[in-house]
């Protein structure tokens, strides 16, 4: 398409520069020769007083001499025989004109212009005496017929140059206005349908293809999300599995011994491979996307006293204290309830699946005006690295961990604009410190800045005892 704007632009140009041009190139040239003609004319008229007053030869050689032409040899007067005393015509000057010539331009009393060797002649009849006709030659060279036309032509010529050269250009960049944003859009959808779901369009060119291209974007959003979508519903399912199967793996730990008490617990260990292998297959690359919305929320103490007497039944069969505080009023937070109950599975989960039996937690709500604060504390033998708990895929070293737990409760907090800290509790072991915000905003570039160690300070616990 470049191309093609680019040559229909050189031949509409060209055309339009022949078409002005050359006719104004034969004007110039008809206006060089009129200028050059009508001077002849009018330095032959200078001559005419002096005829009519005397035909005297020395006279009229030095009228002659006066003029322009004159002087430079290119005027010439030629006096009629019944004029002169001996019968004879005579010639003044230097005479270039035939006999046969001057005879006509006298009989018809109309000035001519004859062709002569180096350019032309004009012939001016003009009246001498009581009525006879003397005929003033002036000699006008090619020279100064063409005087100024090649200029005015080259002027003109690079003014046409000119006009096509700029009109190509503007074409060009007009087609590389048009072409480079459809070049982009076709590399773009090139880029999607490989995989690289990042590609984007920048929104730029004419108003059709600015719209092509914000199209373009809102799809490959739409497609981005859907997947985003599929990717946490497939590991959050899964991982909310790991919670039923923990109570299954504990049970199975009091199965005592047996053929049938290891084929069981060999079953489950099996089943929870195969959900780590779906949870690290459906986490694989993908975007960070914000869990709560403007629609989304819950009632935080209504879910966290929900799930704690699920685990709390878990707990008095392994002989843990639990404690509770912090949920006897309403905590509405911007988090849909799916979602905090996974978090809150996926951290007393880990609590079960990494401290022995008999262990206390606590679980600790904090509303500090513009956040909710969850404390999970445990009386364990605390993380040696809480740094690379808390990085994706940190944990999977650990026996029966995917790292990815924690990866859920990091990303519900970050939805918010809060964090996830993670330090020694006041029980001895680990202290999980989630902070969720109460206006659902991400905090400056992207949430990720997860702090790792002991918080500077420690909220004081709502009155509940110690373990």
């Amino acid at each position: 398409m470049r191309w093609a704007l680019v040559k229909v632009c050189l031949a509409v140009t060209a055309m339009v520069v022949i078409a002005f041009a050359v006719p104004l190139g034969l004007v110039v040239k008809e206006m060089a020769r009129d200028r050059a003609f009508t001077d002849a004319e009018r330095q032959a008229a200078t001559i005419g007083p002096t005829l009519s007053i005397t035909t005297d030869r020395t006279q009229l050689e030095k009228a002659v001499l006066t003029t322009e032409p004159g002087a430079a040899g290119r005027m010439a007067v030629h006096i009629p025989a019944s004029k002169e005393p001996d019968g004879i015509a005579a010639h003044i000057g230097r005479g270039r004109a035939t006999r046969e010539e001057l005879e006509t331009v006298r009989v018809s009393g109309r000035a001519a212009i004859i062709g002569v060797t180096g350019g032309s002649v004009l012939l001016q009849p003009t009246a001498v005496g009581s009525g006879d006709i003397a005929v003033v030659e002036v000699f006008v060279p090619e020279a100064a017929v063409s005087h100024g036309v090649t200029t005015a032509w080259l002027m003109l010529a690079g003014v046409g140059i000119a006009l096509v050269v700029g009109s190509v250009a503007v074409a060009d960049r007009l087609g590389i206005r048009m072409v480079e944003p459809a070049r982009r859009l076709a590399g773009a959808a090139h880029d999607l349908g490989e995989g690289r779901l990042g590609t984007r369009v920048p929104e730029e060119g004419p108003d059709e293809l600015r719209s092509a291209a914000v199209a373009f974007n809102s799809m490959a959003d739409q497609v981005v999300q859907l997947l985003a979508n599929e990717r946490e519903l497939a590991a959050d399912l899964s991982h909310r599995l790991r919670t039923p199967l923990t109570v299954l793996r504990l049970n199975a730990a009091s199965l005592g011994e047996g053929p049938a008490a290891e084929q069981t617990r060999a079953a489950v260990e099996q089943l929870e491979r195969e959900v780590d292998t779906i949870i690290r297959t459906a986490r694989e690359q993908r975007p960070q996307t914000q869990q709560g919305g403007p629609g989304a929320g819950c009632d935080a103490s209504e879910v966290i006293r929900e799930r704690m007497a699920f685990w709390s039944a878990l707990a008095e069969d392994e002989g843990r204290e639990v404690r509770l505080a912090g949920v006897d009023r309403t905590l509405r937070i911007p988090v849909a309830r799916p979602e905090l109950a996974a978090a809150l599975d996926a951290l007393l989960g880990n609590v079960f699946r990494h401290t022995p039996e008999g262990t206390a937690f606590a679980v600790d709500v904090h509303h500090s005006g513009d956040a909710v604060i969850v404390l999970v504390s445990d009386a364990g033998g605390g993380i040696a690295d809480p740094e690379t708990a808390l990085a994706r895929g940190g944990a999977r070293d650990a026996v029966g961990s995917t790292g990815l737990g924690l990866d859920i409760v990091r990303r519900v907090a970050e939805s918010t604009g809060g964090d996830v800290r993670i330090g020694r509790s006041v029980l001895g072991g680990t202290e999980v410190r989630v902070r969720i915000g109460l206006h659902g905003q991400r905090p400056p570039g992207g949430g990720r800045g997860h702090r790792v160690g002991r918080p500077r300070w420690r909220l004081r616990r709502q009155g509940a005892p110690n373990l």
